[in-house]
């Protein structure tokens, strides 16, 4: 296959996989909004948010990182030198094993919730929950061991989706793995709408839906996903052997890379202790990420899903020079798109939060500490993307060595300097913290890509550099352009109350921002651009 045509299905399966993902996030979105309007941010919305990210973070782990990452690269190498029948074989003794782990992870998490917990929260997150103690909780500790204990079984399932994602996605299958997570949230979105008004009949506490809908998403975002392994050829078997090769190279890729590709996700972890320091900041935090977290998934994570597999194919088989065009191709595609989203962010973080979850419970104040925190995350939006991209480079190579030394180092870092920031006081803000991830995995990106280069020969930076000063150019036009249409909506037309005022003072500025930047693409010659029309003209 050549080049162009090589970048050009790159382009089209991660147009598929963004698409897909869009519509997760969007939902993801939605199910924070109505958090948002039910419960209160330093109450019921900061303990379901602490409980959440103890098993969310070894969801992350692996479910979008390590667990798929490891399975893509071994079935793909197992297929190529041993045998489809060999490869199967693989996929269930890694479904079985996964599963015994992960039964134990569980069970123990949650007989242990009280320790986890009371760890990771600070004196002042055990504020008195008066409104709720007919529900059987007096502070804000208890609940969320509750809701912690509620959760844990979701890692299960949501682990074993991940599996099945990546031989979907090693099949050359991107849309239903890409769409599974819609499951989830609409399950969870749902299931916890209904269960505010249900469980309080049942003398449980409102917030139980959401977590009830947690656990019962995860179940979904796996079922989806059943049907299409069988039209691949997967045939269930309970096989399991800790001696086949295969399956401790499984292990050997899985074990010691926890940090060496999940940097955001122990940052992200590390960090909860720090959030904890402030009333709401955890809620606040989380929001943002929320909204964050849809570009990196429209960007990062779909054009990682697809380069990957790419780049493994390409080891496999020596195609060295192929893999560098691959991976400089895919570093180019994500920039073009994540620095004006960055820029996007900046500009219209208020507007966007005031818009998605200012409203019922959530006042102007939550609106305000959840759009700065946005402000600094945007900054990392291209660090965050592009990490994915980069560490794939080395997993496609079986190197984990260089990641897990660099992330530990920058995971260090990270608690360094929220030690200084909080502990130490000198910038005692939730920002602070995020700044703190910002900083550091942008750095871990930045000496991953100097080290893979030093591994791999010339990866077509010289190229990026002046994309980037392109895409920067465009994107400065693009933000000034939100900036004012947002300030004639919001400051001289409709104000900002009203469901109509906050629609149009968002999505305006994005559509006029977009066509703006399509305008300067094709002014200043973007190829990749060019690229991205090419998917509609197919």
């Amino acid at each position: 296959m050549s080049t162009d045509n090589q970048n050009q299905s790159v382009t089209r399966a991660a147009g598929i996989v963004s698409i897909a993902v869009m519509g997760s996030r969007i939902l993801g979105l939605a199910r924070e909004a109505v958090i948002a309007y039910y419960f209160r941010s330093n109450l019921s919305g900061d303990a379901f948010y602490l409980a959440f990210r103890i098993p969310n973070f070894l969801r992350d782990l692996f479910g979008e990182g390590i667990l798929s990452k490891a399975f893509i690269t071994t079935f793909l190498a197992t297929e190529a030198e041993d045998g489809e029948q060999a490869a199967w074989n693989l996929a269930n003794q890694v479904f079985n094993l996964t599963f015994l782990v992960l039964i134990s992870i569980a069970v123990l998490s949650i007989a242990f919730a009280p320790v986890i917990v009371d760890v990771l929260a600070r004196e002042n997150f055990d504020e008195r929950l008066d409104a709720t103690a007919h529900y059987g909780f007096d502070t804000k500790v208890e609940l969320t061991i509750y809701l912690t204990q509620l959760m844990f079984p979701y890692l299960l399932f949501v682990s074993l989706a991940a599996i099945a994602m990546g031989l979907l996605n090693s099949k050359g299958r991107f849309g239903i793995p890409a769409c599974a997570s819609s499951f989830f949230n609409i399950s969870s979105l749902v299931i916890g709408v209904s269960g505010y008004y249900l469980f309080p009949v049942a003398g449980m506490h409102p917030v139980t839906g959401m977590a009830v809908g947690v656990c019962v998403g995860g179940i979904a975002q796996f079922a989806i996903q059943v049907p299409s392994m069988y039209r691949v050829g997967f045939r269930y078997s309970p096989l399991l052997s800790l001696r086949d090769p295969r399956v401790l190279q499984v292990i050997h890729l899985v074990g010691p890379a926890v940090l060496g590709v999940a940097a955001v996700q122990v940052n992200q972890f590390t960090n909860t202790f720090f959030i904890t320091s402030g009333s709401a900041w955890l809620t606040w935090i989380s929001r943002a990420y929320r909204v964050v977290h849809l570009p990196i998934g429209l960007f990062g994570v779909a054009i990682s899903t697809v380069a990957l597999p790419q780049l493994a194919k390409f080891v496999t088989t020596g195609a060295t020079e192929n893999f560098r065009n691959a991976l400089s191709y895919a570093l180019r595609l994500m920039l073009m798109l994540t620095i004006p989203a960055a820029v996007g962010l900046m500009v219209l973080s208020a507007p966007i939060c005031r818009f998605l979850y200012e409203r019922g419970e959530t006042g102007v104040f939550d609106t305000v500490g959840t759009a700065g925190v946005l402000f600094v995350y945007a900054f990392g939006l291209c660090g965050f993307s592009t990490l994915k991209i980069v560490t794939d480079g080395f997993y496609a190579y079986k190197d984990i060595r260089v990641p897990v030394i660099v992330s530990i180092c920058t995971v260090i870092l990270n608690i360094c300097l929220n030690y200084l920031f909080i502990y130490r006081e000198l910038f005692l803000d939730p920002r602070a913290v995020v700044l703190s991830t910002v900083l550091t995995v942008t750095l871990n990106c930045a000496v991953l890509l100097f080290l893979l280069r030093r591994k791999v020969g010339r990866l077509g930076l010289k190229r990026i550099v002046p994309l980037t000063l392109k895409i920067l150019i465009a994107s400065a036009v693009m933000g000034v352009v939100c900036w004012l249409t947002n300030g004639v909506i919001e400051g001289d037309w409709l104000g900002t109350e009203g469901i109509v005022a906050r629609l149009l003072g968002v999505f305006a500025p994005i559509a006029l921002g977009l066509i703006a930047l399509a305008g300067m693409y094709k002014l200043l010659r973007v190829s990749e651009f060019d690229d991205l029309l090419n998917i509609f003209n197919a």
